[in-house]
């Protein structure tokens, strides 16, 4: 205490009084910072999710490669498929175009039993056992955007190599695919780069497989095969069995053998257009359902590669059926030899087929020739 009553100033010993200075805000605002971490977790939720987006993309590219790979590497093959004692003059030139021909055959073993595919319990081929009830040129063009389709009529009345002249589906009979394909190759000049094969067994497969196809009817005819009676104008969905009725089908139709090629023609349409639809090979589930069933019906010669198949299936997988034309080889007219019938080809007309299937000119040819028996859009 100050002696005279008043208050003492500090000593010297007490601390001095804390300055408080200029007048500071109140509590922080945690807003900015809540809306920075927000900020930073939507960063990271979309981190993660593009992370995901993009291992679920390999993962689809390589499901996809894996299934294309694998499933191509299990076609079975078909050896010594094609004529080696041919004279050099007989085997026609390949094509310079890059181009490319198979010659398809679906085999009438009239059996349940597989003989192609990776299914097969039977042999492709023995003597006197099955004729080719179905033979198609299928032309591929070196830029791989269109197919085209040739149907030889089994009756066709032709000249088999050490046989003389007899149906052409007698040659698979009496010789398999290489008589066949010497036959072929002598009969259109055109070089046979591959041969695909089919049975019955495999159509009926196949065709259930895909869970069955529609096929148009242009008008009401008669039904011989299985339970008879009439295939009435209009779309049919028919199962494996169905269509193998309609497309073994001849004696009921007003051109027999042709509309019955016809008829084949247009179940391969319908099945080519189920397998090829837009995002077969976009979507690695479906390209393995596809390559699963085709691959377990259908052989290939073996010089036809696991490399080789591949590269035609990625080539092609823009082409869908309407990208492909269907015809017959052009008719002169029928007969009876040896009370056979038989079909007779025009020579000269058959001759400018030929010629652009083996120039790789089938669209031009298609453009500029009348007459040409091609597959419409419904078929009887």
């Amino acid at each position: 205490m100050d002696p005279q009553g008043g208050s003492a100033g500090p000593s010297p010993e007490d601390p001095a009084p804390k300055d408080p200075g200029p007048k500071g805000p109140g509590p922080k605002d945690p807003a900015p910072d809540r809306r920075a971490r927000r900020r930073r977790r939507t960063r990271r939720v979309l981190y993660a999710a593009l992370s995901l987006l993009c291992v679920g993309a390999l993962l689809i590219v390589g499901t996809g490669y894996w299934a294309y790979h694998h499933y191509t590497g299990r076609v079975q093959r078909i050896p010594n498929a094609f004529p080696t004692d041919v004279p050099q003059s007989a085997v026609p030139q390949p094509s310079r175009s890059g181009s490319q021909t198979f010659l398809l055959v679906g085999l009438d073993a009239r059996s349940d039993l597989p003989t192609t595919g990776k299914g097969a319990k039977a042999p492709e081929w023995k003597p006197g056992a099955q004729r080719s009830d179905t033979m198609m040129l299928v032309h591929i063009p070196a830029d791989h955007k269109n197919a085209y389709v040739v149907s030889l009529p089994r009756d066709s009345w032709v000249d088999v190599p050490g046989h003389g002249r007899a149906k052409l589906n007698a040659a698979f009979s009496w010789g398999g695919p290489p008589l066949l394909i010497d036959t072929v190759q002598r009969l259109t000049k055109v070089r046979i780069d591959h041969l695909m094969v089919i049975d019955w067994s495999g159509f009926k497969k196949l065709t259930d497989a895909i869970g069955g196809v529609d096929i148009t009817v242009d008008k009401t005819v008669s039904r011989r095969n299985g339970p008879g009676g009439v295939w009435t104008a209009g779309t049919h969905h028919m199962d494996g069995a169905e269509a193998l009725d309609y497309v073994r089908e001849r004696y009921g139709l007003p051109r027999g053998d042709l509309d019955r090629t016809h008829r084949q023609q247009n179940f391969l349409r319908a099945v080519l257009g189920k397998l090829l639809s837009t995002g077969t090979f976009t979507n690695p589930l479906k390209l393995k359902r596809t390559l699963d069933q085709v691959t377990s019906v259908v052989s290939f010669d073996d010089r036809l590669t696991d490399g080789d198949l591949r590269d035609l299936v990625w080539h092609l997988r823009g082409v869908r059926s309407k990208d492909m034309a269907f015809m017959n080889a052009p008719v002169a007219g029928f007969d009876t030899v040896d009370k056979q019938s038989v079909v007779l080809l025009d020579a000269n007309a058959s001759d400018e087929l030929w010629e652009a299937m083996r120039n790789d000119t089938m669209a031009h040819y298609l453009a500029t020739t009348d007459g040409v028996d091609t597959l419409g859009k419904n078929v009887s």
